[in-house]
């Protein structure tokens, strides 16, 4: 199914509910919020690739949402859209539906259906199973920004679990940085050249199904999903006479597990996946433990000690920076009616003793503005380490948002 058809077919079937539910005009509920935001990014060094000579960038962001709701509460529908405008690199000034989706609410199910996000996983520094929405590689380094996904997804409500069952027609491809883009490789990605195993390519229908349920003290989640990897490949091309990279996105099945259990003050944290594709099979792990300190001298703050280990059973053969790595943080909260709250994190990576560092702090400003502090550091041990490419690219980032 095409996207954009998808998509303009679920808007037609969106606003006809809305236009049906106004003979019953005071069941409407609509709202308007969102954010608009400033950023402000400074590099320690010039980049160390060509186009990348500048140490200083600022970018706009706006993200409103628009929420009904109709039929007794029982149907609602939510539009999410957002644009980037970005000073240096052409393509992170970009636009993308976060979501635009219908949920009607039963007895003991929920149907959802259109452009929507999903998240899995309760580890902090990797989030293996997260496996539905593709990741905006252009908007941050960390991956937690996803791009909205077309799904239907029926959960039913059981005494033996939630069950979630997803249809997904539609591929997201990956967004990555430009020539001008920081925290990129030496070659640029060319994303309009991607290529497919299926042969249906982005109109591939990916399926999973995910059951999770709490039991006393412990939350599980165990799934499977197949259809096409959101993770890509990369094969060397050229274009217009210079070398670049190919994405090439081959399909894939994968089964995760997440589990945590909250024991006193103790968080223990485990994700599990096992994934089966072209290039083979492998298993994957992050592990990790949180232990909260509460009202730490008698204040209302609350301090949490970290420690996780990723693991990649294909070693140093991994498509990815977390395949031996050990990170360790702390966390403050300090609850106040300006909801401040730091984050700290150290990483090492133990084949090629590569560090990583990163400091995350923010605080709100009256009812309507909050700002972010984020600094990254990167220390490659290695050049056979893919942190090598971005060992110049050490960051420090303030960001204001306005909430309306």
């Amino acid at each position: 199914m095409n996207t954009k058809l998808f998509t303009a077919g679920l808007a037609t079937l969106l606003f006809s509910g809305v236009t049906l539910s106004d003979a019953k005009a005071e069941e409407v509920v609509f709202e308007f919020s969102g954010k608009f935001s400033a950023e402000l990014q400074g590099y320690v060094d010039e980049g160390q690739f060509a186009g990348q000579h500048y140490q200083s960038n600022a970018s706009l962001a706006l993200e409103p949402e628009l929420y009904w709701e109709f039929n007794g509460g029982r149907d609602s529908v939510v539009f999410t859209p957002f644009y980037r405008l970005d000073q240096q690199d052409d393509e992170r000034s970009h636009g993308d539906i976060r979501e635009l989706s219908w949920i009607h609410v039963g007895d003991d199910w929920e149907l959802r259906t259109g452009l929507r996000k999903v998240f899995w996983g309760v580890t902090e520094f990797n989030h293996l199973v997260d496996v539905i929405n593709q990741a905006d590689g252009i908007e941050d380094s960390d991956g937690e920004d996803k791009l909205g996904q077309p799904m239907v997804n029926l959960s039913l409500v059981r005494d033996w679990g939630i069950l979630d069952l997803f249809v997904l027609p539609g591929f997201r491809e990956r967004t990555f940085a430009g020539t001008a883009g920081r925290l990129r490789s030496g070659l640029v990605v060319d994303t309009a050249n991607a290529r497919y195993e299926s042969d249906a390519g982005d109109q591939h229908i990916d399926t999973a199904v995910r059951w999770s349920q709490s039991f006393d003290l412990y939350d599980v989640g165990l799934y499977w999903f197949r259809g096409t990897n959101r993770d890509p490949r990369f094969e060397t091309a050229m274009k217009n006479g210079l070398p670049v990279l190919v994405p090439v996105y081959e399909q894939m099945d994968q089964i995760g597990f997440d589990g945590q259990a909250t024991i006193d003050s103790w968080l223990w944290k485990l994700e599990l996946i096992w994934r089966d594709q072209a290039a083979g099979q492998y298993s994957a792990m992050q592990a990790g433990v949180e232990y909260t300190f509460y009202g730490i001298r008698d204040s209302s703050a609350d301090l949490g000690v970290l420690a996780e280990f990723g693991w990649d059973e294909r070693g140093e053969r991994a498509d990815t920076i977390f395949q031996n790595d050990l990170f360790i943080g702390s966390r403050i909260t300090l609850n106040d009616a300006a909801s401040t709250e730091f984050l700290a994190g150290l990483g090492y990576d133990i084949d090629y003793s590569s560090r990583s560092l990163f400091v995350e702090a923010s605080s709100r400003f009256g009812e309507s503005l909050k700002l972010s502090l984020d600094v990254r550091l990167f220390d490659s041990g290695s050049s056979r380490d893919l942190m090598t490419s971005i060992e110049q690219d050490d960051l420090i980032q303030l960001t204001a948002e306005y909430y309306f």
